[in-house]
């Protein structure tokens, strides 16, 4: 199992200024955010990602996936799986598509599985992994059945699903998150880490919503996903999600104080993932 670090809130610093955090913080590697506002700008990929994975060998950290902002195989989606392919990453991760008006929900399927027709033929061409995300609210991947009917027939080495066990508990927090591990458990290349915590920011039943809290004061049962994830085999890439900031965020934190949040999130989680058998 990979351990890293995404790297959404890292943007203030340069990457290797990032980098260096990230291997003081002890993960294993970065995921790189390849989209508009990331770290390296998808117009650029050919020449930045290149440069930045170098930049974070150097400080002894890999980039095993890139999180891209995809949802069509056009040519900027191209440049992007090639230099991936051409850096060493295996696997990167999609954009949404969005859930518009209800009642047509299944054309809207239909229509994201013609796009992923063209994302997969990239992935087949350069051995880079294309991982649909699992994301709470009006996204065609908010939950595993629908994530299950985009990924239906596809072959799993070019298109998977990225889990995200926060998502997925605010989606399904009594069992509706075991059974989306289950349906989707010959499928699951990535691991996403956050959690949240339901709070009422105004009146009425509109008024609750979820924000994300710190690792061990959420309502994501972490013991039980990883013994799950154990028992159906992923040992793959897990990815810390330290997204304290904003509106969506129990607070609004610092950068230095989002960095010392991720070093309390990694005290709580490294017991728990051993907990469940992984490194025995």
């Amino acid at each position: 199992m990979q351990l890293v670090m995404f790297s959404k809130h890292l943007a203030p610093l340069t990457v290797e200024r990032a980098g260096e955090a990230v291997r003081e913080l002890g993960f294993d590697g970065v995921d790189l955010t390849v989209r508009p506002g990331g770290h390296v700008l998808p117009e650029e990929v050919t020449r930045e990602l290149p440069r930045a994975v170098e930049t974070l060998r150097r400080c002894d950290l890999g980039v095993p996936m890139i999180t891209t902002g995809i949802v069509a195989a056009d040519a900027e989606a191209e440049a992007v799986f090639r230099a991936a392919a051409d850096s060493g990453v295996s696997a990167l991760k999609l954009g949404y598509w969005s859930y518009r008006p209800f009642g047509t929900l299944t054309a809207q399927i239909d229509a994201a599985r013609r796009e992923l027709d063209g994302i997969e033929r990239l992935a087949a061409m350069t051995g880079v992994c294309a991982c649909i995300h699992t994301h709470s609210g009006n996204y065609l991947s908010a939950t595993a059945a629908g994530l299950e009917r985009l990924l239906r027939d596809r072959d799993p080495a070019r298109v998977a699903a990225y889990l995200d066990a926060g998502h997925m508990a605010v989606e399904g927090g009594l069992s509706g998150w075991q059974q989306g591990i289950d349906l989707l458990q010959d499928r699951v290349r990535l691991l996403a880490v956050k959690d949240f915590g339901w709070t009422r920011a105004g009146e009425g039943k509109e008024g609750w919503r979820p924000q994300l809290v710190p690792l061990e004061a959420g309502i994501v049962r972490w013991p039980e996903v990883f013994r799950c994830l154990r028992q159906i085999g992923f040992d793959g890439i897990v990815s810390l999600h330290s997204e304290y900031q904003g509106s969506h965020s129990w607070r609004d934190l610092s950068l230095e104080e989002l960095i010392e949040q991720t070093r309390a999130d990694l005290r709580y989680l490294r017991p728990v993932i051993a907990g469940a058998g992984y490194g025995s």
